[in-house]
């Protein structure tokens, strides 16, 4: 349910009606509180693009067409090893800071190579698509003691299945409506004066909108579209005035889509370079607003399996099997790419970086060091991973 003003302009029309179970966000104070954002980036990333090995010998002549270049322009160095590519700039900074860290050559136990059923895998935390009925993040709230639903906040127009569960949660998205006037809403507020549900959505709707829109004049929901999709550099900003007000949401759950680059992906140009570019702002307009919680915050960003090592006929890669993950945040223990390397000498199947971390033991690893979830309940919010131990010294001691 969404909860932006144009919505409820909407809602008054009489398209939809608002239930009374509508997250209410206040605002009271609540200092001390971790903060972890969870970013999906749905479309399967090419991790040896973002983030290239440029120190393994095999690398350029494995990627071929599609490998970035070591002089200016090209890849950015991080660790004389790994780099990244030249549009995640912000990243760089970040890394820079000692606030990312960079976990590579990690995939979910899937392995077939679907879309669909490699989402619902990294959302579930299971062995194998509708494994679990539920998304691991509703099933964390448990452990966290989170039972109140504005205390989960999904920035999308459905309740992703990483959230869905058994506990209720809230879920908010800049409607494509037309803009309305304040004597508008004015005129609505006499409407609804002695209506409790629809004045109390009514004033919630405008508190939500007023804090999105908190950095700047109200952002037109209609220009934040482009070719694929919602811009993310704008919804972050907005999503980052939600999470930073007082009382803001304890987990927070964002997606980038546009990953699937089958055709013409590029380098330092191209369906890539546009995306990757577009993630990098939008992390640098969280960051920047979410600036007040910034030394509790961490922000997880994964994809659902990587992409083929070799470039095909389209000038693009396939499907392939392990990515990366990064972690950034002020509670981050960051300037570190941990990998176990498999080398690029020997691909798994013939075609794709092999696996060697489970992405689970990423999810337990911030779980447990940042938001203070003990193992025995790690391993029940994961079932079957008792043999996946965390990733540990993610978040800074």
């Amino acid at each position: 349910m969404t909860l932006d003003r144009r919505t409820l302009i909407q809602s008054a029309a009489g398209a939809f009606v608002l239930g009374v179970d509508a997250p209410r966000f206040s605002f009271a104070a609540t200092p001390g509180d971790r903060r972890l954002i969870v970013i999906i980036l749905r479309g399967a990333m090419d991790g040896l693009a973002s983030v290239p090995p440029h120190g393994d010998a095999d690398y350029a002549r494995v990627r071929g067409a599609l490998a970035l270049s070591r002089g200016q322009g090209g890849i950015v160095d991080l660790d004389g090893s790994f780099g990244l590519h030249p549009a995640l700039g912000t990243l760089k900074t970040f890394w820079d800071q000692k606030q990312l860290a960079v976990v590579h050559a990690v995939a979910s136990p899937y392995r077939d190579r679907s879309h669909f059923d490699g989402q619902n895998v990294i959302e579930t935390g299971a062995l194998r698509p509708n494994g679990l009925p539920d998304g691991w993040l509703n099933r964390a709230m448990g452990p966290l003691g989170i039972n109140d639903p504005k205390h989960a906040l999904a920035i999308a127009q459905s309740v992703p299945v990483i959230l869905q569960g058994r506990r209720d949660v809230s879920s908010w998205m800049p409607a494509q409506l037309p803009q309305v006037d304040d004597d508008f809403i004015a005129r609505l507020k006499v409407l609804y004066a002695n209506d409790p549900l629809f004045r109390g959505a009514l004033d919630n709707a405008i508190d939500v909108d007023a804090v999105a829109n908190a950095s700047g004049a109200p952002m037109d929901p209609n220009a934040m579209r482009g070719a694929r999709g919602y811009r993310f550099e704008p919804l972050a900003r907005m999503a980052g005035n939600l999470i930073a007000a007082a009382d803001g949401p304890t987990i927070t759950v964002l997606e980038v889509s546009g990953w699937d680059t089958h055709q013409a992906q590029g380098t330092t140009e191209g369906r890539l370079n546009y995306v990757l570019g577009d993630f990098d702002k939008g992390l640098k307009a969280l960051a920047d607003a979410v600036r007040p919680i910034w030394d509790r915050t961490a922000i997880l960003a994964f994809t659902e399996f990587g992409r083929t090592a070799a470039p095909n006929g389209s000038g693009g890669t396939d499907h392939g099997t392990a990515s990366a993950a990064f972690i950034v945040g002020g509670a981050v223990n960051g300037g570190r790419v941990i990998a176990q390397w498999p080398g690029l000498h020997s691909l798994y199947e013939g075609r794709d970086l092999a696996p060697t971390t489970d992405l689970r033991a990423v999810f337990k690893g911030v779980l447990g060091d940042h938001m203070r979830i003990a193992r025995t309940q790690l391993d029940a919010t994961f079932p079957d991973s008792t043999n996946v131990a965390p990733v540990s010294g993610l978040i800074k001691t």
